[in-house]
């Protein structure tokens, strides 16, 4: 089975947001938190990982990153506090 993750990344609670979509989620963030890639996120230091969530479709996972990023910024943050209320960073579980 394949794996895709669309993720919320910040540089701290309340921060600036992020959202991406990946099918490696390990070497995604560790290219974000590098700086390996110029753009938005490295612009921002954007490199904690606030947010995520699996799916086995490269369609519904790219289906709801654009969805979330149409999102207002207090529905992200309602969505990241609803799963990480401390906003820990959470690729340190992997």
């Amino acid at each position: 089975m394949n794996s895709y993750f669309v993720y919320i990344l910040s540089n701290k609670k309340n921060g600036v947001l992020y959202v991406g979509v990946t099918n490696d989620i390990c070497r995604r963030i560790y290219e974000h938190k590098h700086k390996i890639v110029e753009g938005f996120s490295s612009k921002y230091n954007l490199s904690i990982l606030v947010y995520y969530e699996e799916t086995s479709s490269i369609e519904s996972a790219i289906e709801k990153e654009k969805r979330l990023k149409k999102w207002n910024r207090e529905w992200k943050v309602r969505l990241v506090e609803e799963n990480n209320p401390e906003w820990r960073d959470l690729s340190r579980d992997f």
